[in-house]
């Protein structure tokens, strides 16, 4: 059976992978972006199968009217992207205020718009699956990122609560983890290349050199093979709630993740101090 999809970002990168992949395949697709413009060319080799919709996410009654309208053409709606998004780069001390807003605004509300506005019909219908997708930085953070990594660590937490919440509706949540990819918008495999910078202070330009002398090392990813794990993973009957596209950053989540077991563990006579003794016997909560 044919799904019907609803994308954000689709206009190049990842998502316009995503949209190709699917209507090549019989599905039809809601696919949003900022200027549909970029849409024509899908909208005249697949006709009523794909339904261009002009959206910017961070814009709440935008996103409730375009999940309404996809939902109302299509009489359906099986598989939410969240794929829209960027990377705010520049150290925590040069990000603006409108930086930082802007920031989770697109990368974080939006996505949360998004999917307050699809939930009621994907709760009716007792089904659907709904695909957020984060950054190897949603898991590991690298300096000059805080903005990004912000947004995607929040993003990575609210949906795993959200996984929780809806599983009783028949509704799945998959958290996907890309590394680099080859995309029109760079082939630098770094998640936080081709960001907005923000303006530069002369005292971390010593940090940037060290980190430019590095980046880009992991290799970069098929985008039209991520598109094509992404249908593997819409038919899974159990997909996985969190699953990492591209091979580069595994090592070393993996030594993030060991690293970070060790110092809870070297520090937890100090954990067990900090509790102290009250509430001991009743064992409340502090």
């Amino acid at each position: 059976m044919s799904k019907v999809w609803f994308i954000t970002g689709s206009s190049r990168g990842l998502g316009r992978n995503f949209v190709e992949a699917a209507l090549s395949r019989g599905d039809k697709v809601a696919a949003t972006a900022r200027n549909t413009a970029s849409l024509d060319d899908l909208v005249a080799a697949y006709g009523d199968a794909v339904l261009a919709l002009e959206l910017d996410v961070s814009d709440r009654a935008a996103a409730v009217e375009s999940v309404r309208r996809a939902k109302e053409h299509f009489g359906r709606l099986d598989v939410i992207v969240n794929n829209a998004g960027y990377a705010q780069v520049g150290a925590v001390e040069e990000l603006t205020e409108q930086e930082l807003r802007d920031q989770l605004e697109t990368n974080l509300f939006g996505a949360v718009w998004v999917i307050q506005a699809a939930l009621p019909y994907l709760r009716e219908q007792r089904s659907g699956h709904i695909i957020q997708l984060s950054s190897a930085a949603g898991v590991i953070a690298m300096p000059l990122g805080g903005a990004y990594h912000a947004s995607k660590w929040a993003l990575e937490g609210l949906n795993e609560a959200l996984a929780g919440e809806v599983a009783d509706f028949g509704v799945k949540v998959t958290i996907i983890e890309p590394g680099g990819f080859a995309t029109r918008s760079g082939n630098n495999p770094d998640p936080l290349a081709n960001g907005h910078m923000a303006q530069l202070d002369p005292a971390y330009d010593a940090l940037r050199r060290r980190l430019g002398a590095v980046a880009g090392k992991q290799p970069a990813g098929d985008p039209v093979a991520a598109a094509q794990a992404l249908l593997t993973l819409v038919d899974s009957d159990n997909p996985p709630l969190r699953v990492l596209f591209g091979q580069g950053f595994y090592p070393m989540i993996q030594q993030a993740y060991a690293d970070r077991l060790k110092v809870w563990a070297d520090w937890q006579d100090l954990s067990v101090a900090a509790h102290g003794t009250l509430g001991q016997e009743s064992g409340n909560p502090a």
